[in-house]
C-alpha cells in the first residue's frame, strides 16, 4: 500500500506540481484547495502526513494545524508557505505542534527529502 499524503493549497498549479511528482515517487497524494475540504477528507480517508499552506486564502492556517494537531496527534504536518520572512508566523507554527516546514520556492527534491523524513514509500 503507498503512503497518503494530504496537500493542502488554494493554488491549484502548485497541487498539480506536488501531487505528480509524488505519485511518481510511489506516494498516493490526496489535493485539497480549502481547509474545511481537508478536515471532509480527513475525518474519513487516513494519511501519513500532511503537507498544508499556512495561508490559504481566507483562512487560517493555524486554526487548520490545531484541527490536525487535535484530531489526529500521531500524523506529522509540515508547513508549506510561499512567504517570505513571516518567520513569526512559521515560529508560531512550531509552537502550536508542526513538525517542520519548507518553502514553495525550494526545490521539490528538497520537500521529497523532508517527506521522506516522515514517511516512505511501501
Amino acid at each position: 500500500m503507498r503512503p497518503r499524503i494530504l496537500f493542502v493549497d488554494d493554488e491549484p498549479t502548485i497541487g498539480e506540481v506536488v501531487s505528480d511528482y509524488f505519485t511518481k515517487k510511489g506516494y498516493e497524494v490526496v489535493v485539497v484547495r480549502t481547509g474545511s475540504q481537508a478536515m471532509a477528507v480527513a475525518d474519513h480517508t487516513s494519511f501519513q502526513l500532511v503537507i498544508m499552506d499556512i495561508n490559504l486564502a481566507g483562512e487560517n492556517g493555524l486554526e487548520l494545524l490545531g484541527f490536525f494537531k487535535s484530531n489526529f496527534p500521531k500524523v506529522p504536518v509540515l508547513m508549506f508557505t510561499g512567504l517570505e520572512g513571516d518567520d513569526d508566523l512559521l515560529e508560531k507554527a512550531m509552537f502550536r505542534g508542526a513538525n517542520g516546514f519548507m518553502r514553495k520556492n525550494d526545490p521539490l527534491d528538497n520537500l521529497f527529502a523532508a517527506v521522506k523524513s516522515y514517511i516512505r514509500p511501501g
